[in-house]
């Protein structure tokens, strides 16, 4: 499964040959680097490890530079485990760049969202608010939670209060639209998870592909 990893950059639009107007994001991927090799012998199954963003050899200890050394790879700040498909193969030290992805494929782009800190149970569930006249005073409050005499308490797993985003999501079939290798960017179509300047997963689509 082709897999590499990048940078958000933020949204634009471009334009087809017929004039029609398509909201892209930009990502800047790669290049990722082969780090590791995993096998069905040494390990119990077959995957790569790949590496993403260059890091200062200070800011690394003493068992990720013992690891990176023992493949002579280049030190990496993000690391991502790649399973193989049947008959798939990788090189230690093999570069994997934006050049080897193809223009109209679909994409699940993986990411964290955005942070909103504590919500409401109306912002963070979309619950239905409470009559605002007539003197009511339930207008944004969670509303009947449990039974009083029995069960006596709240089951856990209600929807209610708390904190929301900062999860990781993946935006599933999102096309491919243009590629620019010397730049190494990747514009999908849409939008995709997190903030300008977070880290994403992009790898060819699981489901919906077009054969």
């Amino acid at each position: 499964m082709k897999t590499i990893l990048g940078k958000k950059i933020g949204m634009t639009q471009i334009f087809s040959e017929t004039g029609e107007s398509i909201p892209v994001t930009v990502i800047e991927a790669g290049p990722a680097v082969v780090t590791q090799i995993k096998s069905v012998e040494t390990d119990g199954y077959n995957a790569v490890q790949i590496g993403y963003g260059d890091v200062k050899e200070q800011r690394m200890n003493k068992p990720e530079k013992g690891h990176f050394a023992k493949w002579q790879a280049p030190l990496k700040k993000h690391l991502t485990e790649i399973r193989l498909d049947e008959g798939e193969t990788y090189e230690a030290n093999q570069v994997i760049t934006v050049a080897d992805f193809e223009i109209g494929k679909k994409l699940d782009v993986t990411g964290v969202s955005k942070g909103k800190g504590t919500q409401g149970n109306i912002k963070r569930h979309g619950h239905h608010r409470g009559p605002m006249t007539h003197g009511s005073k339930h207008k944004r409050l969670a509303g009947a939670l449990a039974a009083g005499t029995y069960p006596s308490r709240v089951f856990k797993g209600n929807k209610g209060p708390g904190r929301m985003g900062r999860d990781t999501v993946t935006v599933q079939n999102v096309v491919l639209v243009k590629v620019i290798e010397d730049r190494n960017l990747m514009l999908v179509k849409g939008a995709v998870p997190g903030a300008k300047g977070g880290l994403l997963r992009i790898q060819y689509a699981v489901k919906g592909q077009d054969k």
